[in-house]
């Protein structure tokens, strides 16, 4: 389930700062010796930067195969929440020396870490604090002018970009006997495993938007795969569209249903479970088989939807959208005999837009 989450009201006043580098490369890590204050007036403008990039993120928890008694990170947050005015720099330095372990790869760069304790978050209309923690991985040459003697100077210095934050973590007070309720992102994309499962030990909570997403992704990624290779890159487009139609105007997934009506065959029902097994293993996460559908999630999914014919001219085609009953197709291929070359013929009323 999704709680809503505010930060109107909430303030950074407290900083852990560190510099992590990367162990396989023999590069250091350095953390401050006491707790930074941040000056009153820098605050709001601070805790804007910082929150900024939680909004509208995926919720996460923490999650062990034992105990949650054995999970690191939840074991820090919880001293955190326990006692924040005494906790925040032993506990920042543990983070920093847990990232830093954590970083013997050579792909994982080094980077400047913040961690804060954040005041007044509101969820669900009560207030409660959190855990920030922000990795920078790039600096970004700027530019200041300064008066000196009466005169302007110009200055380049190197930054933090707050927009360009590689990665982040929100751990809200709350859920905490179900391992917190966690907020993260990293820019490296879904394929990047380091921060969320080996640093974090983080898994999806699995509500309504998490289990649409998860089950489109999976239903386009398998349809696609049943349309033969040799095939034109549109009917791999058609058919996942055709399957994406079973969650239009519907509130409640059953699987069930999903398969007799969608699947049809006992062979592509079995497919498809294997297909279902594969990716719960990777996510280590048992996907429910009824659940209530997130329509602003599958829309989301339709929009990801795009075939793109790139041809030997040069010329590219995206076919974002395709006619539901082949019977009436807007696009046509064929075989041009004077040029002895092939052709694509798209049908349409008019011309919505250009660039």
């Amino acid at each position: 389930m999704s709680l809503k989450i505010r930060f109107t009201s909430s303030t950074i006043s407290r900083l852990v700062l560190a510099r992590v580098g990367n162990p396989h490369r023999n590069e250091a890590m350095e953390t401050s010796k006491e707790v930074f204050n941040v000056q009153e007036d820098d605050r709001p403008l601070l805790t804007s930067l910082f929150l900024k990039p939680f909004k509208n993120l995926a919720p996460h928890r923490f999650s062990h195969h034992s105990s949650l008694d054995q999970h690191e990170m939840n074991n820090i947050a919880k001293a955190l929440f326990d006692a924040p005015s005494t906790k925040l720099l032993p506990k920042g330095v543990e983070i920093a020396q847990r990232l830093y372990a954590k970083s013997n790869h050579p792909n994982i760069k080094a980077g400047d870490l913040c961690i804060a304790m954040v005041d007044e978050i509101e969820v669900e209309g009560e207030l409660t604090n959190a855990l920030c923690i922000l990795k920078a991985e790039s600096m970004v040459p700027f530019l200041s002018i300064s008066g000196h003697d009466g005169d302007l100077e110009l200055h380049t210095e190197q930054g933090i970009n707050p927009d360009k934050i590689d990665k982040g973590c929100l751990i809200l007070n709350t859920w905490s006997n179900k391992g917190y309720y966690v907020l993260t992102f990293d820019r490296a994309g879904e394929g990047s495993r380091f921060w969320i499962k080996e640093f974090l030990g983080l898994q999806p909570i699995p509500d309504a938007a998490f289990l649409t997403n998860a089950y489109a992704s999976m239903v386009t990624d398998f349809m696609g795969q049943q349309v033969p290779p040799e095939a034109p890159p549109e009917e791999s487009f058609a058919a996942a569209r055709q399957a994406l139609n079973y969650f239009d105007d519907r509130e409640q997934f059953d699987l069930q249903e999903f398969e007799e009506r969608v699947l049809k065959t006992p062979e592509a029902i079995a497919q498809f479970a294997e297909h279902r097994s594969r990716l719960e293993e990777e996510q280590g996460l048992p996907l429910e088989t009824s659940f209530e559908i997130s329509q602003k999630d599958v829309n989301k999914a339709v929009k990801r939807l795009n075939a793109v014919l790139k041809l030997d001219t040069g010329v590219e085609v995206h076919l974002k959208s395709l006619p539901d009953t082949p019977a009436n197709p807007l696009v046509e291929r064929g075989f041009d005999e004077s040029r002895e070359m092939k052709f694509i013929k798209i049908f349409y009323n008019e011309i919505v837009s250009h660039t």
